[in-house]
């Protein structure tokens, strides 16, 4: 008797839930298979506040938060791509270029038809983390730095000498690069620019 009772009771409570949900389900507003409330929130949305989104840098508004941005037309993102970093849309982008600030803290002027995503690059946690051991920076092919005072004067400016000396004995050479170039008082080591 009680479990015929037991058995009663489960499967009414199971009834009655499963037709209390068809009743909600029908009461809903549905029309074309999307509640009112959906399209209308659809409809009125700004397509700018929409995370995600790409689209021209003419078609976004003052102060959107982006990344992954073109430098070319059509050449595809280039800036603003590692992990949990943005730029920001400074000046309306009504001419030709649109004023962006970098993560950086550069200005820069970029092509107004050139795309961008909008948003945050994701994993901002990324440069917090600890490496366990030398391995785990091998692992990311990051290789040993040896310092030039360390090594012997057949590999670097800097090695030789008795003691931490940087001038190679009695040379009397300043700071060097490993190839013989002053690095310090202004030396310019980059490529020279053609003079006009």
């Amino acid at each position: 008797m009680a479990l015929q009772l037991l058995r009663n009771r489960a499967t009414s409570s199971t009834f009655n839930l499963f037709f209390n949900a068809i009743r909600r389900f029908s009461s809903a507003e549905v029309s074309n298979g999307i509640p009112e409330e959906a399209r209308e929130r659809m409809l009125y949305s700004d397509i700018n506040s929409q995370i995600g989104s790409c689209m021209p840098l003419s078609s976004m508004r003052i102060g959107t938060i982006i990344h992954n941005i073109e430098l070319n037309p059509g050449q595809g993102g280039k800036l603003v791509r590692a992990a949990g970093t943005n730029a920001k849309i400074l000046k309306e982008p009504t001419s030709q270029y649109c004023l962006i600030q970098l993560p950086s803290g550069v200005k820069k002027l970029i092509d107004s038809r050139c795309r961008a995503t909008v948003g945050t690059v994701s994993n901002p946690t990324h440069g917090d983390r600890k490496l366990r051991k030398a391995g785990h920076s091998r692992w990311l092919g990051r290789r040993p730095v040896v310092r030039g005072v360390a090594m012997n004067p057949v590999d670097h400016p800097h090695g030789g000498g008795e003691g931490k000396s940087k001038s190679s004995g009695g040379w009397g050479k300043g700071s060097r690069t490993p190839w013989g170039k002053p690095t310090k008082g202004g030396f310019k080591t980059g490529p020279l620019k053609r003079k006009k």
